[in-house]
């Protein structure tokens, strides 16, 4: 039977209108506040020690507790949303982040502080997830989805490039608690327009959700994740390599057990799609170099270039503008072409950025910003993010597109799992090798001559150099100072040279899996 010409055209229903637009505007808040907050920690830290007399592994985990259970939580959350609704997920989570984040302002030690920030870290892992999903079912033509997506992403590297002067500017004229009221507002919005807004969805035959799936999944990623931090603090010792083992093992656990559940907390076969696994493959090594490459830029900055921590993070907001103007002229461009080669002429793109960051030089002692080689660092690192930001739209557009409906939720929290993923394995591989070429080269003689206090400190770490030579006189502080900032660089060229390799790779294998075509079969639901 064929269509009549007063009958509506299917594609024009699918089309989103203003109310979806807007509604579009409100998810974006979320995901903008969700790179900020961490920003915004980062900087308050100095003046949360003072207050609170903080030591250094309890600044330490003021930061990284929150990481830890975001991660973890990522795929329980996003299933969750399939089973009690999406909107419903995000207005609970929105709820208890902005009431943790008024805790976390007032909090009393610091011991009370890592506690709250692990709240904010199980809230934190309820708005992504449903932001996506959500976005999926407004947004149901292939083209207006895209574009959607490619907004999300942009809030959230616009949230990364703001949140230092934000802080910044808070910081300067308020306590250390006012960077954490941040969220109170944008969750008070979000809690208003939300119910008016957005639709509601959820998948009406799910099944229960597994508590020991859950349990599994959280187990996986949070003990993988501490031991990958670990290493890149302090390199693969017993106890990091341990961590990282046994994510794994809880990591083959789960997956046997989601074969063998008749509803799982994740279906499998997700997977076998080629759209869906390169996508995630894709968000997963790109945000791996993205991470690596942004450890160690601050470092650089800070410890060679000397620049205070919001100096530096005034420097690195330029990359963020790169990736807002990546992933949007992406979602632009696919209108004319398929993804795969867009995402693969992007990754070329970055893996020339970061053959320009591996040209980085250092600067005579004394000499901080300003100098050419800056400029160099700061146009490489732009070029990088303008190349990788095609393939955080487009790959994440793709892996939740392909999925079915009913597992909307599930296929968003992967893929944000999959990055904070690969972006901890790339701190710690990358900063593991940039920190092996530095004591490689601080134990070839450099240090002969030097206290043996001064030497011991100045070989393990550039930050140690640092400290040991404010305790020297003038002409020896600047010669050891000069070269351990030496050796820091030429750890930094070579993994600049290993991240370049590694995207040229990726670009090719997308170029290959992807082809010219516009989207895999969707999967096919059940077990």
């Amino acid at each position: 039977m064929t269509r009549s010409s007063a009958d509506p055209d299917p594609a024009v229903l699918d089309r989103a209108g203003r109310r979806e637009w807007i509604g579009l505007a409100v998810l974006s808040l979320p995901a903008f506040l969700a790179s900020l907050e961490l920003t915004v920690t980062h900087l308050a830290l100095p003046a949360i020690g003072r207050a609170l007399a903080a030591d250094s592994a309890e600044l330490l985990w003021i930061v990284d507790v929150y990481a830890f259970l975001l991660a973890g939580s990522l795929i329980t959350m996003g299933t969750l949303g399939d089973r009690i609704g999406r909107r419903r997920l995000l207005l609970i989570g929105a709820a208890a982040y902005g009431i943790a984040s008024v805790l976390a302002a007032y909090a009393p030690s610091a011991g009370a502080l890592i506690a709250i920030r692990a709240l904010l870290g199980i809230s934190g892992a309820t708005l992504m997830p449903s932001v996506l999903s959500l976005t999926v079912a407004m947004f149901r033509d292939p083209r207006q989805r895209t574009v959607a997506v490619g907004i999300v992403i942009a809030s959230v590297s616009g949230g990364t490039a703001i949140g230092p002067l934000v802080g910044g500017w808070l910081l300067e004229r308020f306590w250390w608690g006012s960077v954490f009221l941040l969220g109170v507002p944008v969750m008070a919005l979000l809690l208003v327009l939300g119910p008016i807004l957005l639709p509601e969805r959820r998948y009406a035959g799910a099944g229960r959700l597994d508590p020991i799936s859950a349990v599994l999944s959280l187990a996986a990623v949070l003990v993988a994740v501490y031991g990958l931090k670990q290493m890149a603090a302090d390199g693969p010792g017993p106890l990091p390599v341990f961590s990282v083992t046994a994510g794994l093992l809880f990591a083959v656990i789960f997956v046997r057990r989601q074969r063998a559940l008749r509803d799982p907390l994740i279906n499998l076969r997700l997977f076998a799609n080629r759209a869906f696994s390169t996508a995630v493959a894709t968000l997963a090594f790109g945000i791996f170099v993205l991470w690596g490459f942004n450890y160690a830029f601050a470092q650089y900055l800070q410890l060679v270039r000397g620049l205070s921590p919001l100096e530096a993070g005034l420097w690195t907001a330029p990359s963020a503008v790169g990736v807002i103007i990546g992933s949007t002229l992406a979602s632009r461009i696919v209108r004319w072409t398929a993804p795969g080669p867009v995402i693969a002429v992007g990754l070329a793109l970055a893996a020339t950025g970061f053959v320009v960051v591996a040209q980085v030089g250092v600067p005579p002692v004394g000499m901080t910003a300003g100098t050419g080689d800056l400029a160099i660092l700061v146009a490489g690192a732009v070029i990088v993010s303008a190349g990788l930001g095609p393939m955080m739209a487009l790959a994440t557009d793709m892996a939740v597109g392909v999925a079915p409906p009913e597992q909307a939720g599930a296929a968003s929290a992967i893929s944000s799992t999959a990055p904070q993923l690969g972006g901890a394995l790339g701190i710690a591989v990358l900063g593991s090798a940039i920190t092996a070429v530095y004591r490689d080269e601080m134990s070839g003689g450099v240090v002969v001559g030097f206290p043996a206090g001064a030497a011991s400190a100045a070989t393990e770490s550039l930050a140690g150099a640092v400290a040991a030579s404010r305790m020297l006189p003038d002409r020896l502080g600047d010669t050891l100072l000069g070269a351990a900032r030496q050796a820091f660089t030429a750890g930094f060229q070579l993994s600049a040279l290993v991240s370049a390799a590694i995207v040229a790779v990726m670009a090719v294998t997308v170029a290959v899996m992807l082809g010219r075509g516009r989207v895999g079969p969707k999967p096919t639901t059940g077990r």
